[in-house]
């Protein structure tokens, strides 16, 4: 089975940067991506160089900053009061998740003053040219319950969990 949309993708990768640093290994951890094809699960430019690809399938896909996590936007730069982190011993190059528009977004903090945090809310893969070193390891079908949750169901949740049901 090829990956196409509605298909639930498993793979391994190995994600380098423009200098050859690995900077994540998902066979390292003994933990395979999982997404649902045509989805928005994973970047576009990844999505589009994967379609069509079998369970077997070895491929590197390198993606520019456009495709992969967007170009640096320097407005992103910004101030906060001190009170908006509750955190006391906060220190340059830490990184929090908050809630931002599109889902959690990573922030970075970037310099800490008495009465303000100056950080930066770009992802900190932004601006990088990427390298994704792939290898399918299975394609099927999505459940009716995947695709109405627009993502994989974790394997301990059976689809029956979360179907709509109708009431007698």
């Amino acid at each position: 089975m090829n990956i196409a949309p509605q298909r639930v993708v498993t793979l391994h990768y190995v994600l380098s940067d423009a200098q050859g640093q690995v900077l994540d290994d998902s066979r390292a951890r003994a933990t395979p991506l999982e997404y649902l094809h045509g989805h928005d699960n994973i970047m576009i430019g990844l999505e589009r160089e994967l379609a069509g690809h079998v369970p077997g399938d070895r491929l590197t896909v390198t993606l520019a900053p456009v495709d992969a996590y967007g170009e640096r936007n320097e407005n992103l730069i910004q101030s906060f009061g001190r009170s908006a982190f509750p955190q006391r011993d906060l220190a340059s190059g830490m990184r929090f998740q908050t809630p931002g528009d599109d889902g959690p977004q990573v922030i970075t903090v970037i310099e800490v003053r008495d009465d303000s945090v100056m950080v930066d809310t770009n992802h900190p893969l932004a601006g990088q040219t990427l390298s994704y070193a792939l290898e399918v390891l299975q394609v099927r079908e999505a459940s009716r319950a995947e695709l109405a949750k627009g993502h994989p169901l974790p394997a301990d949740v059976a689809p029956s969990q979360v179907e709509d049901r109708k009431l007698p």
